[in-house]
């Protein structure tokens, strides 16, 4: 039965690399109110990365309480879902408080644990494209159980970050099972856990130290803890239901769920997804994942681990003129107002967007980032002309793997933090040759959690109908076909660096293993 929708807010957090994001959505789909919060990374020693569990509360109590201050009558919030980054993993005592800083989902230093759970060849990882990534939950829980054993003896559970702040609403430990199905190795289609195969790679434990029980997307997890919703202003009554990983709750908030719709979450990473009716497995890509989204779907998954954070990188090292120079304008905007004036291809200019590794199709969190082609003439323009389109090749590599599947992707629909940067769509656009659709919402992470709610209300039938009902779009982006033809070219000599420089790569992250010596 349907519940009445009259004066139905939902309450919606995205907690992404950067900040989170919370906003106040009506059960349409139109926004009340959004606010951001920053929190920090650090990075104790190359390729790792972490954050500090306690700042994503503080920084989502701080945006809440902001969406909160333009709600009229708090009562009307009736339903509460997160999304987060996935694999950000952190040990917690038997009260919850974190035992470390978190483990952020970009950090690599699980290469030997992947490495070994790669080479056992279980049957489980036909499930993953063959192969565990170094940055999942997994590889992480054994890297945490065998170079921090006192840690991991005297912890009580290893979580991710969903499952943490779900533990606060909530008072219940429950993993998402998209979050599960895409990087914990489970599979509800063979019975959801596999203890084989968790005590082949030296985890027998698992059912001590994971929260094994595992809750579906939209789901209800339980009431918010009443001392929580004191604290956070909201009423006791409101029900939390289960999300996901931030960029797969997008697919919903993005209505990407159509064949030959491919959804692409443009952040911090890049993540290509795609909704199956039946399994296709490929090596290079992430999946199928059985029913890690939507009940009866297979999910396909391909990904890039540096792209917002490479223009971020490069404004914070190569523009910070600009607050001087322009301090009335926005720097990203600066930067690509200055890159549009350079022709397609930065006259020579290719680099390698590999700079915390690559993810699709070389699953390879050894090679890192490089630049040639540079003469005295090329400009800053021309650099970050260059790495916009080095991210899109990157795109473009992973469409051909999807593309070997014969799955016929048709159309692009985009979101994320990207999508204010026009000229770095149209370049995607063009070096893919694809169109790209845009929502007229744009941070479909949030849309997703308020679908997650909507539908877990009854106020649709389920999560397909929900998405379809909220999801409004706006314009589309089309290709050049010039520019395509131009492109393909550079995008032929991206492949060949990678080809002829990850050998040198390799060599150098074995190098710096040794301390720097040659024995």
């Amino acid at each position: 039965m349907l519940m009445d929708a009259s004066d139905t807010l939902l309450l919606s957090a995205d907690f992404g690399t950067q900040g989170v994001r919370v906003a106040v959505m009506n059960q349409f789909g139109a926004l009340v109110k959004m606010a951001f919060a920053e929190y920090p990374t650090s990075y104790p020693q190359p390729g790792w990365a972490e954050q500090d569990p306690q700042n994503w509360w503080q920084a989502f109590k701080q945006a809440l309480a902001i969406c909160l201050g333009s709600v009229e009558d708090v009562n009307q919030l009736r339903g509460l879902t997160i999304c987060s980054t996935s694999s950000t993993v952190l040990a917690v005592d038997d009260t919850g408080k974190p035992l470390i800083q978190a483990i952020l989902w970009m950090d690599n230093r699980a290469v030997k644990e992947a490495e070994r759970i790669n080479q056992s060849g279980h049957s489980r990882l036909q499930y993953s494209g063959g192969s565990d990534s170094v940055e999942w939950m997994i590889p992480k829980v054994l890297w945490l159980k065998e170079n921090c054993s006192d840690l991991y003896n005297r912890s009580s559970l290893i979580v991710e970050e969903q499952d943490w702040l779900n533990f606060r609403l909530t008072g219940r430990w429950v993993a998402s099972r998209c979050t599960a199905t895409c990087k914990w190795n489970y599979a509800d289609v063979e019975g959801g856990w596999s203890p084989d195969f968790m005590s082949e790679i030296g985890l027998e434990d698992y059912a001590e130290k994971l929260p094994i029980d595992v809750i579906p997307v939209g789901q209800h997890i339980g009431k918010i803890r009443s001392e929580t919703a004191k604290e956070l202003g909201i009423p006791e009554d409101i029900m939390v239901f289960q999300g996901g990983i931030d960029a797969h709750i997008g697919l919903l908030g993005m209505g990407a769920v159509e064949p030959g719709q491919m959804g692409i979450i443009m952040g911090t990473s890049f993540v290509h997804l795609a909704q199956l009716p039946d399994a296709i497995y490929r090596p290079g890509l992430w999946g199928p994942y059985p029913n890690a989204l939507v009940e009866g779907l297979w999910l396909l998954e391909g990904g890039q681990v540096s792209c917002g954070s490479l223009t971020r990188w490069f404004k914070d090292h190569f523009a910070a003129d600009l607050k001087y120079t322009h301090p009335e304008e926005e720097p990203y905007q600066v930067l690509a107002d200055e890159a549009a004036k350079i022709p397609p291809g930065s006259e020579g200019i290719v680099v390698l967007d590999t700079w915390q590794g690559n993810r699709t199709p070389y699953r390879d969190p050894l090679v890192k980032g490089s630049f040639w082609g540079l003469t005295l003439s090329h400009t800053r323009a021309h650099l970050y002309r260059a790495l916009l389109e080095s991210v899109s090749y990157g795109t473009r590599n992973i469409l051909e793997s999807f593309s070997a599947t014969n799955f016929k992707i048709q159309q692009l629909i985009a979101s994320g933090g990207a999508l204010k940067n026009r000229l770095w769509l149209q370049i995607i656009a063009d070096v893919t040759s694809l169109p790209i659709r845009l929502p007229s919402f744009s941070e479909a992470g949030i849309l997703g959690c308020a679908i997650c709610s909507a539908s877990g209300l009854g106020l649709y039938s389920n999560l397909l109908e929900a998405s379809k009902a909220m999801v409004c779009y706006g314009e589309e982006i089309y290709p050049d076909p010039a520019n395509y033809e131009l492109y393909s070219f550079y995008f032929n000599q991206y492949k060949k660096t990678y080809e002829l420089l990850a050998p040198q790569m390799h060599q150098m992250y074995r190098f710096q293993q040794r301390g720097g010596s040659d024995g």
